[in-house]
């Protein structure tokens, strides 16, 4: 029982990042126009209306049956591990909602719009930093939490390693 609200719990974090970034979005789209930018903080954080018709950085622009057919099956591979992997593990289990959120987020744009909205533009240590959303950083914060459970994982086992064999290093 305890594993089925865990689940739950997993899917109502990526609920949430889902509705963050479309209410974000929503914003965007009926209160700026396309190109509009609006500073935050001088020479380092703009809202700035944006679309994006491809991935990351632009690449891949107009492909979208491939972003359809790559996203259903991350999603399908996300929830499968969420229900099978995060048993025990509530670090995989919120990176991977983390993920869930932001990769669902995107796919909406991409059907409904058939181009992502983004909005957030930085300058870090003046590099000019590709525009972004509320569902881009949830798969980039998911994905750093992924490897920080990776490097735990790996430190459990070389432990348990290093103990059942009687050695120890420090």
């Amino acid at each position: 029982m305890w594993r089925y609200f865990l689940v739950f719990y997993y899917y109502l974090i990526a609920l949430f990042v889902i509705l963050l970034d479309q209410s974000t979005k929503w914003l965007i789209v009926n209160n700026m126009h396309q190109g509009e930018s609006i500073p935050i903080i001088d020479n380092v954080l703009y809202i700035t209306s944006h679309r994006n018709q491809g991935a990351a950085w632009g690449i891949l622009q107009g492909q979208m049956w491939l972003f359809y057919v790559i996203t259903i099956v991350v999603i399908a591979a996300i929830m499968y591990y969420i229900y099978k992997a995060a048993k025990g593990k509530w670090l995989l289990g919120v990176s991977l909602a983390f993920m869930l959120g932001g990769a669902i987020g995107n796919f909406i744009d991409r059907v409904i719009h058939k181009e992502v909205v983004d909005f957030i533009h930085t300058y870090i240590f003046g590099y000019n930093f590709p525009v972004f959303n509320i569902a881009d950083s949830a798969l980039v914060i998911g994905v750093i939490m992924l490897m920080i459970q990776m490097l735990l994982d790996e430190r459990e086992s070389k432990e348990k390693l290093n103990g059942d064999n009687g050695t120890h290093h420090s």
